[in-house]
């Protein structure tokens, strides 16, 4: 490598798969990778400067997660704590991973991808990437190239474009880029935001703030609770062995978890009167109906769990109260809503979500030609047409994100294996014959599931279809089932074996009809 102009060396180095993110996802996949793939090398690059994707980028004070570890943990690594965890707790549990699996070594950080080219002839990925850290580029080729960046970008979070910004003579901050100099002791804080992040934000910071005012467009849902879980700590305190704990009450959770999901769309009403209730029991009817009532049906958006009603008990206590409206324009000393209402504050947070990265943002080619992946038609939220040899984990909304890490992991190992098996050096997913003029739908559907960033991002995402294999159905006690049973010689898949001529495509073509009569599409 020429580390003067940053010119990549002429040999890169090559893997049998590749990794991208070293987050829950990427652990997660590089355990699985060694467990049921033990023969393949592999790194996992991050662009970081260690690991934890999420629990790693988010800094601001309370950060935690907003379900389960029980189910948010991974299936093989028992989860011991309660079952809301601080970032603290899950980066050390992810350390644990890495350290029980010797997993480190094969771990690069400082590694931004800037972009990866599959080449027909060669059937392999050339992914190009720069060393943050030293400022010149490095180059990888892999067989294989397994997507966990995760889904939005980390380098900085959402904030609308509201008027007279620059007029505001405070501090602004967003979450998700938390300076370590924030300044909110005896403070007024306005805090703009209404989801999982605002409500964590709120009960961290209203102790040592003057005040904490929450602006919020519209309520959110939330499930008030205790932070434990009565079977485990009944199992634990009989000693029992914490893998079996982890696993009781890992099935008791999902079955729970399914049979809410079932009655939120099946008796919508009732499930929303039975969320209200709970939030009512803390606060009362009245700040219920007025601040925490949303207008959306439950589970169109994520249910956050609040621990030990910590947010409540902020705005019973007078130390935090809500406001509700739109933002008019800021002013010199805060906000005026579109009410006329004025709102003064010494710091703005603004925990309005984030930015949606499809992909990683890396500039994938074929051959040399550009895909857009907008233009690709997804294979059940894993893998895309026109993009060979590529699979992506992308978690569930409704459920515990790593649940799909393990279940694609399987996936991709069986897939994996069976290539080695069959001789095979590439595979693609195809639209069959009777897929080929079905109408291409968004990523997932709006009517069911429509947070902001989701409905921001939704054109840059693949499309979907409406037969099951094209479908990103986001039902993860289905796909428990579905997934593992895939037939992996469907004529979904187009292998190219090595025994056959090589097939050479343009960026995002079908595949050519010898490669598809050859997988039966």
């Amino acid at each position: 490598m020429d580390g003067t102009t940053g010119t990549p060396a002429a040999s890169p180095e090559h893997l049998d798969v590749l990794i991208v993110g070293a987050g829950i996802s990427g652990i997660g996949a590089a355990y699985h990778l060694r467990e049921q793939c033990p023969s393949k090398s592999f790194v996992v690059l991050d662009a970081l400067e260690d690991f934890g994707g999420t629990w790693r980028t988010h800094r601001y004070p309370g950060v935690r997660s907003d379900s389960d570890l029980y189910t948010f943990g991974y299936r093989f690594k028992p989860w011991t704590g309660t079952p809301i965890a601080s970032a603290e707790e899950i980066l050390r549990y992810l350390g644990e991973v890495i350290d029980e699996n010797d997993l480190a070594p094969h771990i690069r950080y400082r590694h931004r991808i800037l972009s990866a080219d599959w080449d027909s002839v060669t059937a392999l990925w050339t992914v190009l990437a720069e060393r943050t850290d030293i400022g010149v580029q490095v180059r990888f080729t892999a067989n294989f190239l397994w997507m966990c960046q995760g889904y939005y970008r980390h380098e900085r979070g959402y904030t609308p474009d509201w008027p007279n910004m620059d007029a505001y003579q405070g501090r602004i901050v967003h979450p998700q880029t938390w300076p370590d100099d924030v300044d909110y002791k005896d403070k007024r804080v306005l805090l703009i935001g209404s989801g999982a992040t605002a409500a964590t934000l709120l009960p961290a910071i209203a102790d040592e703030a003057a005040h904490v005012t929450l602006l919020q467009r519209s309520p959110t849902y939330f499930i008030p609770g205790r932070n434990a879980n009565d079977i485990a700590d009944a199992l634990n305190a009989l000693e029992i062995d914490p893998v079996w704990t982890h696993e009781i009450v890992r099935r008791q959770i999902l079955k729970e978890q399914a049979a809410f999901t079932q009655r939120a769309f099946e008796e919508p009403h009732a499930v929303k009167a039975e969320l209200l209730a709970g939030v009512s029991a803390f606060v009362g009817p009245e700040i219920t109906a007025k601040h925490f009532t949303p207008r959306y049906l439950p589970w169109r958006q994520r249910i956050a769990f609040v621990p030990d009603g910590d947010l409540f008990q902020s705005v019973l206590s007078g130390k935090a109260s809500i406001a509700d409206g739109e933002i008019e324009t800021f002013t010199p000393t805060g906000v005026r809503l579109k009410t006329g209402e004025a709102l003064d504050a010494d710091l703005i947070i603004t925990a309005t979500g984030f930015d949606i990265s499809v992909l990683g943002e890396i500039a994938f080619s074929v051959n040399g030609e550009p895909v857009d992946p907008a233009q690709t038609v997804t294979y059940r939220g894993m893998m895309f047409t026109g993009l060979p040899n590529l699979a992506w984990i992308f978690g569930y909304f409704r459920a515990s994100w790593t649940l799909r890490v393990d279940l694609v992991a399987d996936f991709v190992c069986r897939l994996l294996n069976h290539m080695d098996a069959n001789g095979d050096r590439a595979v693609e997913v195809v639209l069959r014959p009777q897929d080929r003029d079905m109408v291409r739908l968004p990523w997932v559907e709006a009517e069911n599931f429509n947070p902001g960033y989701l409905q921001r991002g939704m054109d840059r995402l693949p499309r979907r279809g409406d037969a099951e294999e094209w479908r990103h159905t986001q039902d993860y006690w289905a796909e428990r089932k579905d997934l593992p049973a895939i037939d992996l010689d469907g004529p979904e898949f187009a292998y190219e074996w090595g025994k056959r001529p090589t097939v050479v495509r343009t960026g995002g073509e079908a595949m050519t009809s010898q490669l598809a009569d050859a997988a039966g599409g």
